[in-house]
């Protein structure tokens, strides 16, 4: 396995911020790290990286404990942290040629040029870190996380900054990349993990509560509901039992409900004959299946 988490366990004072969680992802995988703020996701990303010391259970990146062998782990992992540190003062090129310096690679001129196309830093590569946009900010960390060809990479938010059109080309770059390498990447952006995930980790509160394919997480965890709009700010408990045959009912918002019943027709029928016996207005009415996005709040919730 590249990466392999055995009952993994951090502490701050009174707070689990990683309680006991175990999973692996193996080479060629593309696995989306999800998780509310706060869930332990960069707990867990810097202590595979050895940026932070582990309070119990073990952390492998190819074959080796992080703790054990921190240089060869280090050495083989390429990591973007959410805080995306850099140079400010040092040119693009300066900067990526002190990386391939730091990691010893032979032929370092024609590397940093392979990597800054490869992300797309062409149009910039001749500023300043400090001049660029946070989108290209994003890119040269990246860029930086490649240099030394890992066998792991490990991002934080990757797309944080970027504009759709970049984000789009820098979800191509890591979908090229998951052909030969393991990704393990952290984002809030559920659209991407459908577009490119083979697989998704969600943790909440630290603990790890889903662990499936896209496909399988659809199919275990989903079900079909109804979406409601009221204009009225409406009681969910009120809403409850003025319609008793609900099996369950989700606010998103004041007066926004997910709704699942046996009948969702009937459902619909019951809620449509409630806003003109109580005169209240809807503005939506839809039914379907569950999203990514309405099963991420599901279970974190």
């Amino acid at each position: 396995m590249s990466i392999q988490v055995s009952s993994l366990q951090k502490n701050y004072g009174e707070q689990k911020a990683v309680n006991n969680i175990s999973f692996t992802v193996e080479k060629g995988q593309i696995v989306g790290f999800l998780g509310p703020n706060g869930a332990g996701k960069s707990t867990t990303m810097k202590i595979l990286t050895g940026y932070l010391q582990a309070d119990g259970g073990r952390a492998e990146v190819c074959g080796r404990d992080v703790s054990v062998d921190p240089l060869f782990t280090k050495a083989n992992i390429g990591y973007l942290p959410e805080s995306n540190p850099l140079y400010y003062d040092m040119f693009v090129r300066e900067y990526l040629h002190f990386m391939a310096s730091v990691h010893r690679i032979n032929n370092a001129d024609a590397r940093v040029e392979e990597v800054i196309s490869l992300v797309g830093l062409q149009p910039e590569s001749d500023k300043k870190i400090g001049q660029l946009s946070k989108g290209y900010k994003q890119r040269v960390g990246l860029a930086a996380a490649l240099i030394h060809n890992p066998e792991v990479l490990i991002l934080d938010e990757p797309t944080t900054g970027l504009d759709p059109n970049q984000i789009v080309e820098i979800r191509e770059v890591i979908r090229r990349l998951g052909q030969e390498k393991t990704i393990l990447f952290s984002t809030h952006i559920l659209q991407e993990v459908e577009a490119i995930c083979d697989r998704v980790i969600i943790i909440n509160k630290g603990q790890l509560i889903a662990d499936n394919s896209l496909a399988d997480l659809q199919s275990k965890h989903s079900k079909p509901l109804i979406k409601v709009q009221f204009k009225q700010n409406i009681e969910p408990e009120w809403l409850r039992r003025t319609i008793p045959s609900l099996t369950s009912l989700n606010s998103t918002a004041p007066g926004n409900f997910e709704i699942s019943a046996p009948d969702l027709n009937e459902a619909k029928k019951q809620l449509l004959e409630l806003s003109m016996r109580e005169n209240l207005d809807i503005m939506s009415l839809t039914s379907g299946e569950q999203t990514l996005e309405d099963l991420f709040r599901r279970l974190t919730t």
